[in-house]
């Protein structure tokens, strides 16, 4: 979608704090996380371990990845 009109940043600013739609003014394919930089990372885990993991993901209602991920997250923090 492009924008209707281009906006100063302090414009952006103010629809974005009051909960407006901004969608029009951003262009998605070019956003960026920083630090979320993926990195892959092997683990080797025995089956028990991954029995486990597997029912707790079902459970969730979550991948085993992404339970993991969070499980390792939560645990950094």
């Amino acid at each position: 979608m492009k924008a209707r009109e281009t906006i100063t940043a302090e414009q952006l600013d103010e629809m974005f704090d009051n909960g407006e739609d901004i969608s029009a003014y951003v262009d998605w394919s070019k956003a960026r996380r920083p630090n979320e930089e993926l990195r892959r990372v092997n683990v080797d885990f025995p089956a028990w371990v991954v029995e486990g993991l597997d029912r707790e993901a079902r459970h969730l209602g979550v991948t085993r990845q992404s339970l993991v991920k969070m499980w390792i997250a939560e645990r950094l923090r």
